[in-house]
């Protein structure tokens, strides 16, 4: 599969987020993708998440989201993008990634699990957290596809949860907020959740001033394969699924467990170390 990371830099202004969402789709299909994917809040965003966020929230077949669909038909190219989706049964909005296929259908979407209640910040004041905890993926180009957002990045378990699901590669569409250390952390969790799941991690984040930009690809074995700077720009690589397996065969890490957080382990021995006798 061909992916196409789209490092933008939107606003509160949905009609310009879904010109720069056109201008950049259309230059990963001219660079061949099968899949380009934005940040975080492509449709709506600044500074500190607040209430105009459930202002600006709409279902996903208002006009943002069928601006996408109708995108990805003309261009016969997939799309993921954050939205600001809205919620029935809640007044704040999901801080959601929705997967657009070729055809305009939806293949996939995923509401941030773990929103962003850190650095002074408090993301579920404003937005609702997913009411279901099931990791999701998706197949795309011969490719099965997880999704997390942001912050869901310092939490391996939901990592894990996408490569007992069958991932190859996960996406992980964000809006990493600057701050002491935290280029450095995105960096860092980004490689470490393709090492400890030899799977690929392709992390788009929004360009400043709201985020740091330094959107990257690390691949099964956690090298970086490729990394954006801080101003907007896209990224095109080729993700092999045979890399997937060879690496697993390589260090079968996931095999040789012991403990399974949340679900039975594997087959081929206990999931957690039993209680001492002694």
């Amino acid at each position: 599969m061909r992916l196409t990371l789209a490092q933008i830099a939107t606003g509160t202004d949905k009609a310009h987020n879904l010109a720069l969402i056109d201008a950049a789709a259309r230059q990963a299909r001219a660079a061949g993708a099968d899949l380009v994917v934005f940040p975080e809040y492509a449709m709506y965003e600044k500074a500190v998440v607040d209430a105009s966020f459930a202002d600006a929230a709409e279902p996903l077949d208002g006009p943002f989201v069928t601006g996408l669909r109708a995108l990805a038909t003309e261009l016969n190219i997939a799309v993921a993008a954050g939205v600001v989706e809205r919620s029935d049964h809640d007044g704040r909005p999901y801080n959601t990634i929705l997967v657009v296929g070729p055809d305009g259908g939806t293949l996939a979407r995923y509401r941030k699990v773990h929103l962003f209640d850190s650095a002074g910040f408090r993301e579920s004041a404003w937005i609702a957290p997913a009411p279901s905890l099931e990791p999701v993926v998706f197949t795309l180009a011969g490719t099965r596809v997880g999704l997390m957002t942001c912050y869901d990045l310092h939490f391996p378990e939901l990592g894990r949860e996408l490569a007992d699901a069958g991932a190859d590669l996960v996406l992980a569409c964000s809006s990493w907020v600057p701050g002491t250390d935290k280029p450095e952390q995105w960096r860092v969790l980004v490689q470490a959740r393709a090492i400890e799941n030899s799977y690929f991690v392709a992390a788009v984040s929004q360009a400043p001033p709201v985020s740091i930009g330094r959107s990257l690809l690390a691949g099964p074995s956690g090298r970086v394969e490729g990394e954006l700077g801080d101003a907007p720009a896209l990224a095109t690589f080729d993700i092999d699924p045979a890399r997937v397996t060879a690496t697993r065969a390589r260090n079968p890490a996931l095999a040789n467990r012991r403990y399974v957080v949340g679900r039975p382990g594997p087959a081929s021995g206990p999931a957690v170390r039993p209680a001492s006798t002694a």
